[in-house]
């Protein structure tokens, strides 16, 4: 992707609050009228019951792949930019209660997924799934196996942070079956690391990249953040080439989100943030820095080597996103484990507590965790399909996507297709007799095109939900 300049006063027209869509609709749709007695699964050949309000009774769809998202919450330090949900403790003691939670949830699930599922996904995330002990890893991973079905192939992969990351536990992880990492590698920079509390030198990122390549892991991913407080072009250019140095098969390098309204520790570094235009700058580096390197742009914030199985999901056509962001698998049923964890699966979204002692309590009452949800509508289902291949394929082909979703897409969304005169006329967007094609431009601001297929916007924006999309 050629450097494509981009005005002030177009970065300033289309810098407006807008969900990722990790999910559609948004997760700020999910209600607490969503019950986990209704997840129970049902024959292929039974009718699902509509509800009053036209979408279908919350059961699950059977013989589907499966993809696992086990959240583990703690950390022992608490990094001032993270917006996940997480707990900050020393006391080693509480993961260990915690995995005891978290096979009895296991166990209850599983009655919930139809015969014949099998997994083919498995990620663990946080928090710092590294607070565990390697004995713990090994334990979580038999958990896993025990309770579900495996695929032949699979893909299992587990976020690190590198400050805790010990030969023993790099160990645990290819006992347990995992076999890719996502490093957290955030910012070389020792300004910019001391200033959101994540002090983690590069040697220490090296030799932690090291250990993870020496086990055998299949693919190394880095995550990395721009928009961070005391980023430059400069400084981040020199991050860019510290992480390419070593030579990662992926890279996820995420727009920092600014929600002090849900995560205050964050107001602390206000002051330093870069703005949007500068934001677009370091974004624009990265493309050009890391498409030059010979990686692929998958989309949005994710770049892999051409022989990794995400650019080959691209080239493919089954890429796809949620709540993890790109994902190599089209059509999964994903079930989330553990506090605040999303599941969706059949067409539901549902979402465990975000609170410990309720997730607790709930399960020591013998109850699924379960907090909140949403069943999708059929015009949902139609609507995540567009919007899903613009985020993942950056076209739509009507005809064909006429046939994957069982209605004449340009006579659908007739009016949608209309309104992006603007979007074509800026450079966003290119509509021809029978698709839409996002430019490249337009791929630095994939979202704005995605929202306009997005029948809830217009209600989200006037309440402030969502982060600015650059």
């Amino acid at each position: 992707m050629s450097q494509i300049s981009v005005s002030l006063d177009l970065l300033q027209k289309y810098n407006v609050p807008g969900p990722r869509y990790t999910s559609y609709p948004p997760a700020t749709h999910f209600t607490e009228d969503f019950s986990a007695s209704d997840l129970k699964p049902q024959a292929s050949h039974e009718v699902r019951p509509a509800r009053s309000d036209g979408s279908e009774a919350a059961t699950l769809e059977p013989s589907a792949p499966l993809s696992l998202y086990v959240h583990l919450p703690f950390c022992t330090r608490q990094c001032l930019y993270c917006g996940c949900t997480n707990i900050v403790t020393n006391d080693q003691g509480k993961s260990a209660e915690y995995l005891g939670y978290l096979d009895r949830e296991m166990a209850m699930r599983a009655q919930h997924i139809a015969d014949g599922s099998k997994v083919v996904q498995i990620q663990l995330g946080g928090g710092t799934p590294t607070f565990l002990l390697a004995e713990e890893i090994e334990q979580l991973g038999r958990m896993i196996r025990d309770r579900f079905p495996m695929a032949s192939t699979i893909e299992a992969g587990a976020e690190i942070d590198p400050r805790g990351l010990t030969p023993e536990k790099v160990q645990a992880l290819r006992n347990a079956g995992f076999n890719r990492a996502s490093l957290g590698v955030q910012d070389t920079n020792p300004e910019v690391q001391t200033s959101i509390t994540r002090i983690q030198p590069l040697g220490l990122i090296t030799e932690a990249n090291q250990r993870l390549r020496d086990s055998g892991m299949e693919s190394i991913n880095f995550d990395l953040i721009y928009g961070l407080p005391g980023q430059s072009v400069a400084s981040f250019s020199k991050t860019l080439e510290d992480a390419l140095s070593l030579s990662p098969d992926r890279f996820a390098i995420y727009s920092y989100a600014h929600i002090p309204w849900i995560k205050p520790l964050q107001k602390s570094f206000e002051d330093k943030l870069p703005d949007a235009g500068m934001k677009l700058e370091l974004l624009q580096l990265t493309i050009k820095k890391l498409t030059g390197a010979g990686y692929v742009y998958i989309g949005m914030d994710h770049f892999a080597k051409p022989d990794d199985a995400m650019a080959q999901a691209l080239a493919r056509g089954t890429l796809q996103r949620n709540f993890q962001g790109y994902s190599t698998h089209k059509g999964v049923d994903l079930h989330g484990f553990g506090m605040s964890a999303i599941s969706h699966a059949g067409g539901r979204y549902f979402q465990n507590h975000k609170e410990l002692s309720t997730y607790y309590s709930e399960l020591t009452a013998g109850n699924l965790p379960v907090v909140r949800g949403y069943v999708m509508t059929e015009e949902d289902r139609i609507r995540y399909a567009a919007i899903m291949h613009i985020m993942c394929n950056l076209y739509i082909d009507y005809e064909r996507l006429s046939v994957e979703i069982g209605v004449d897409f340009a006579d659908h969304f007739k009016t949608e297709i209309a309104s992006l005169g603007d979007l074509e006329a800026d450079g966003l967007v290119r509509r021809e007799p029978g698709g839409l094609h996002v430019t490249e431009l337009g791929r630095l601001f994939v979202r704005i095109v995605a929202m306009r297929f997005d029948a809830y916007l217009q209600t989200d924006q006037r309440q402030g939900r969502y982060s600015k999309t650059v």
